[in-house]
């Protein structure tokens, strides 16, 4: 997950849900520009030829699983 501003509050946030998964600081954009996604939630799936995917919104378990299956 990439996000930005402040890390208390982002911290805050990580503890509130239980995330557990890596969190990138992404501050000046550069991952979001590189990836030209312009939104949250959002999920960027790079493809093994490079190609990539940009899935809208929040992604469950059965989403997750069907993505993963088709990459």
């Amino acid at each position: 997950m990439t996000w930005t501003g402040s890390d208390d509050s982002y911290q805050s946030f990580v503890d509130e849900h239980g995330l557990t998964f890596p969190q990138i600081q992404d501050d000046p954009g550069e991952i979001f520009r590189r990836f030209d996604v312009a939104f949250q939630p959002a999920m960027v799936i790079v493809k093994a030829d490079g190609s990539i995917e940009t899935v809208a919104g929040a992604v469950d378990e059965s989403l997750l699983n069907q993505i993963l299956s088709e990459a």
